[in-house]
């Protein structure tokens, strides 16, 4: 009878871990297309994809690209990045126009800091990839951005603990600036980082 019960407690555990995480996925879902890419309307001034470019869901990583490039890499390094070589930000390749066709663009940090102030942030986990849900709080819609980590080198860098997601926004020819995503809910909107490192695009 004890081994009846403490199945069926952790049936309803699971079950209830299910109806959680699809209900995240069911609120990332498209509210239109382009280019046969989904989007969500979050009541903001730009349209947000469903999901990384390269990824099919919004729980997957994707692919990682170095800034003003749309190209992976099997390394990411100064060695190999034009824009930082040749000292020319007019070398900048949107990868998400490039991979998904306009008008798909790379956010500007401007429209990040639109994301991270005019939504509800909270951490939650679907697919068993760890990440933000992120709410409008004009209309319930949202989107779910994965802690993909990021590449530097040959190396992958903190997938599942920390998320790293371009902006079109320059700083310098070394570096860029990115929403970063830290876990124990640390936000922030106004980072820069190596312009060479692999970083996810959210369009």
């Amino acid at each position: 009878m004890n081994q009846l019960i403490m199945q069926s407690k952790i049936f309803l555990v699971m079950t209830v871990a299910t109806l959680l995480s699809i209900n995240v996925i069911a609120q990332s879902l498209a509210t239109g297309l382009i280019n046969d890419h989904g989007y969500v309307d979050l009541g903001l001034s730009v349209k947000w994809a469903t999901c990384n470019i390269g990824s099919k869901s919004s729980s997957d990583y994707g692919d990682y690209f170095a800034w003003g490039e749309a190209k992976t890499k099997s390394k990411y390094s100064f060695v190999n990045s034009e824009i930082h070589l040749k000292q020319d930000i007019s070398l900048f390749v949107d990868a998400a126009s490039e991979k998904w066709g306009s008008p798909w663009r790379m956010p500007t940090w401007e429209e990040c800091l639109e994301l991270l102030n005019e939504c509800d942030w909270e951490l939650t986990t679907v697919r068993g990839h760890k990440g933000y849900k992120v709410t409008s709080r004009t209309n319930g819609n949202s989107i779910f951005l994965p802690f993909a980590g990021y590449r530097s080198d040959k190396s992958s860098k903190n997938a599942g603990e920390e998320g790293w997601y371009w902006t079109s926004s320059p700083f310098t020819t070394s570096v860029a600036k990115c929403l970063s995503l830290l876990d124990k809910s640390f936000i922030s909107g106004t980072e820069t980082t190596i312009l060479a490192d692999g970083l996810t695009v959210r369009a």
